[in-house]
């Protein structure tokens, strides 16, 4: 894997600024590392990988919150479209720390709000209006959830138009049963990109027949870690296919 990553042509984060996609189009997919290095091969000569402090798989820790009733959840197990989650983002590399309100709306846009933060105190009066102001849940009935750890390579297009993350190693931890569970060979890809442009990479997968996925981690993660006290009924299917990826 490392010497695939070193054939990429770097790009800082300065010149990835005018890459940002906060108002966006999401399209995921789910494979394994063996097809991982093959898109990778595939890929050299169209993208740029990010590089930070000369680091190009990077690691991230996020903890989500919930209600008590897990309502961010259950929208999403429901299938509404118009729905929210809550996060707590650290770049780990840098111990950068943001809390995120992300909202998809029923068009597939997902917008994200957030500002840096030290901790996840949410009895912080600059957090709660900022939640107050872009969350539709009470602050009051927040309770973290789930936390999950992972390495993520990103991948930008020459002409700038869409970035690609690349998420491995993925562990997660329920935060209310202690449960913890690694994915192992799982890999979550995920294309990032303003509007309809064109995408040299959906050929790539298209042509190594992998297909769009949706994945929440949060949602995932648990239903993974918690499947005999939440309803599972819409992820079933991809419960089956994570656990099978997984094993591999």
């Amino acid at each position: 894997m490392t010497n695939l990553i070193n054939a990429f042509a770097p790009i800082s984060l300065e010149q990835m600024s005018g890459v940002k996609l906060m108002n966006r189009i999401d399209t995921k997919f789910v494979t394994n590392q063996q097809k991982l290095r093959l898109l990778l091969e595939m890929a050299q000569h169209d993208y740029f990988i990010q590089q930070i402090e000369g680091k190009c798989n990077l690691e991230y820790d996020t903890t989500y919150f919930d209600t008590t009733g897990y309502d961010m959840y259950s929208a999403h197990q429901h299938g509404h479209a118009n729905r929210q989650k809550i996060r707590f983002r650290t770049y780990c590399i840098s111990d950068l720390q943001f809390m995120e309100v992300k909202t998809k709306n029923n068009h597939g846009r997902t917008k994200k709000k957030r500002i840096e933060v030290t901790d996840m105190d949410l009895t912080d009066g600059e957090k709660r209006a900022f939640l107050a102001k872009h969350l539709r849940y009470d602050v009051n009935t927040l309770q973290p959830a789930l936390n999950n750890h992972f390495s993520r390579i990103t991948l930008v297009n020459k002409a700038k138009t869409e970035r690609v993350t690349i998420d491995t190693q993925l562990h997660f931890e329920n935060l209310q049963n202690g449960k913890q569970l690694d994915t192992g060979n799982m890999v979550i890809i995920e294309l990032k990109r303003d509007g309809l442009a064109y995408s040299p990479i959906l050929q790539m997968l298209r042509q190594l027949r992998i297909q769009p996925h949706g994945f929440s981690k949060y949602c995932m993660g648990s239903a993974l870690t918690c499947e005999n006290l939440l309803p599972v009924n819409r992820f079933k299917q991809k419960l089956i296919e994570v656990r099978k990826l997984v094993k591999e």
